[in-house]
């Protein structure tokens, strides 16, 4: 028997794993598979090109529970190791940069670069194992030696007698960490982390019913036996090439990553890039809706079909964090830290990358079925958008399918609205002029009015247009947007310029002097037009700019145009033609007078949602008081 000392730069490596990784300490699991997938795949490449003179067999990895014995077996069928190996790698613990971790990590407890940036892999099975037995066979023809360290920088290996090649792993669970003694935590464990590995994962049995024999007799009974239970896929869908998949198989691979979502994704898109990075995945288009942060954290980052995590924040652009699916990449390491990804140009090629393949589909679904796409693009918009507003490159290539769809169902690509706009939506400065509506049931008055008037009115209603009109308009210098319920009535040629005023001069001035008396000051700006006489007699607008501001203020600016708590101001659009103006003009009962006004100015608010709390309550009080 041989013994000896475990060669490590500081004695109290093993105190230091435990503290420090207990935040992670479940990734113990995965670590450990982790080296059995390896140690099988390596036997596999050396039986494949001759080196191991053996028949590889069908080998899996297995992870039993001794719950009395309180021991968890991680047992694999790889190549194995001889005394020798074991001395080189198990014991000689390459951490050079002890010192440094010491230093980086006396203050935290959490870091799940740890592990894998250390060399620490296997090492982590001390974060919940008390004592740990390695029991391995080389697929060389050499003796099985038998590994044993309780914890401290003691060890013993002596000959074992195991006689089947691999590597048995034995945790003796320490009390503190006894969860990992039950099925249930292993098994979501598996799941999490394992679950499409490239080598089977065997985890106890399951009965299977063998099927019913042709020629079996009309008293058959169903014979059941005892199989392996098998609890992973080693062949996931973005292992295959897309031209080995249906759509079903694709739909397929979809509930298998979430077996809670039981809608249907719009479409996938499938990565598949050899160079000059290693990269492969599915990205689905889910149906998204208005809430950006809800949806985040929904695609899977693997390294070599090993679960590493669901922030992939700094590797997918950030507008496609709201996506669902897989992104594999060998190029990524197990354990990613943010400042790593900050720094790693790969990952920002990779990102680019990424950026460009979804352009390029979105693109593809949209030249080939445009109706279809336009049946789905409620569904995706706020992702598209968001793009347009967070990724250049994308904004340079949305152009070519992001739409723009009215109130009426009708979907324009940006280029195809400005020709569609050429002819009656020009203002003085022969800028086109884009009218739209955010909410189509709360400005459905406004719509109207502009429809009558031969105005075509988008429908665009994102918690994120404010922002993205703003880009469309830097860029676009001969466009502008104006919310249906705007300021933009005199902004546009075609407006009523045959209408003239029934009121002379002299009596508007009088008009706007009463309504000036009446109107609240300073939140209404008294405007008068003549408009057609059918009109509403009151219509209330808010100045574009004013309106524009607050709300990109409010949905994500942070308040970086200072107008986060302005206080709202509108415009109060008086119809110089109504015979409700007519008949504020003629009163002479001020009582009479001012009630007609209010009257107006309330159902004008209630129009637009202004009217609430008191206001709202003396609306409904006088509006009785006028039916009696």
């Amino acid at each position: 028997m041989t013994t000896g000392k475990i060669n490590v730069s500081v004695e109290n490596i093993f105190p230091l794993i435990k503290k420090f990784l207990y935040s992670d300490h479940e990734i113990f699991l995965r670590e450990l598979v982790s080296n059995g997938t390896d140690a099988t795949l390596k036997l596999k490449h050396l039986t494949s090109i001759g080196e191991a003179k053996i028949e590889y067999g069908n080998p899996m990895i297995e992870i039993k529970i001794d719950k009395e014995a309180k021991k968890l077996h991680i047992i694999d069928q790889g190549l194995g190791m001889t005394a020798e190996e074991v001395e080189k790698y198990i014991n000689q613990v390459a951490f050079s940069g002890a010192e440094e971790f010491l230093d980086k990590y006396k203050d935290s407890a959490k870091d799940a670069g740890i592990i894998g940036h250390f060399g620490l892999g296997f090492y982590s099975a001390f974060m919940v194992a008390e004592k740990v037995e390695i029991i391995t066979k080389s697929f060389k023809d050499e003796p099985a030696a038998h590994w044993i360290c309780d914890g401290s920088p003691e060890f013993t290996i002596e000959p074992a007698d195991k006689t089947s090649r691999g590597t048995e792993i034995i945790l003796h669970i320490a009390e503190d960490s006894l969860e990992f003694l039950e099925e249930g935590r292993i098994k979501t464990l598996l799941n999490k982390y394992n679950k499409f590995m490239p080598i089977p994962i065997k985890f106890g049995t399951k009965k299977e019913t063998l099927p019913k024999p042709e020629d079996a007799p009309e008293d058959y009974k169903a014979e059941t036996i005892e199989v392996d239970n098998i609890i992973n896929n080693p062949t996931p869908a973005w292992t295959k090439q897309p031209t080995e998949l249906t759509d079903e198989d694709y739909k397929g691979f979809y509930h298998e990553l979430y077996p809670m979502q039981f809608e249907e994704p719009l479409f996938n898109i499938h990565l598949n890039v050899d160079y000059p990075f290693n990269l492969t995945g599915i990205l689905y288009f889910p149906k998204l809706g208005s809430d950006m942060q809800i949806q985040k954290d929904k695609i899977q980052l693997y390294q070599n079909q090993v679960y590493v995590t669901d922030n992939v924040e700094g590797i997918v652009p950030e507008f496609l964090t709201m996506l669902k699916g897989v992104i594999d990449s060998p190029d990524i390491p197990l354990n990613v830290s943010r400042s790593y990804l900050q720094a790693d140009g790969a990952v920002k090629k990779i990102s680019n990358y990424i950026t460009r393949k979804v352009a390029d589909k979105l693109k593809a679904l949209f030249t080939e079925n445009r109706e279809d796409f336009e049946k789905k693009w409620n569904d995706i918009k706020i992702v598209l958008e968001y793009g347009m507003l967070s990724e250049d490159k994308f904004y340079e290539k949305a152009g070519a399918f992001v739409l723009y769809p009215t109130v009426d169902g009708k979907y324009f690509t940006l280029e195809e609205l400005k020709e569609n706009l050429k002819a009656n939506q020009t203002d003085k400065d022969g800028k086109l002029v884009v009218l739209y509506a955010g909410n189509k049931d709360a400005q459905h008055a406004y719509i109207e009015i502009a429809k009558e008037k031969g105005y075509e009115v988008l429908l665009l209603d994102s918690p994120i247009i404010s922002h993205l009109i703003q880009k469309l308009e830097a860029d676009n210098e001969n466009l502008t947007f104006t919310r249906v319920d705007g300021d933009h009535i005199d902004n546009l040629i075609k407006k009523e310029e045959t209408a003239i005023s029934k009121l002379s001069e002299e009596e508007q001035t009088n008009l706007k002097t009463v309504l000036e008396e009446i109107v609240p000051k300073p939140s209404y700006n008294v405007q008068l037009e003549a408009l057609d006489s059918n009109a509403a007699p009151f219509i209330i607008t808010q100045p574009e700019f004013m309106r524009r501001m607050k709300e990109m203020s409010q949905s994500g600016g942070g308040g970086m145009f200072g107008m986060g708590n302005m206080p709202d101001m509108y415009n109060l659009v008086v119809n110089t033609n109504s015979e409700l103006a007519t008949n504020i003009l003629n009163s002479k009962d001020k009582l009479v007078q001012e009630n007609l006004v209010k009257q107006a100015l309330d159902l004008a608010k209630l129009s637009q949602n202004l009217l609430k709390g008191e206001e709202l309550t003396a609306f409904v009080k006088r509006s009785f008081e006028l039916i009696k």
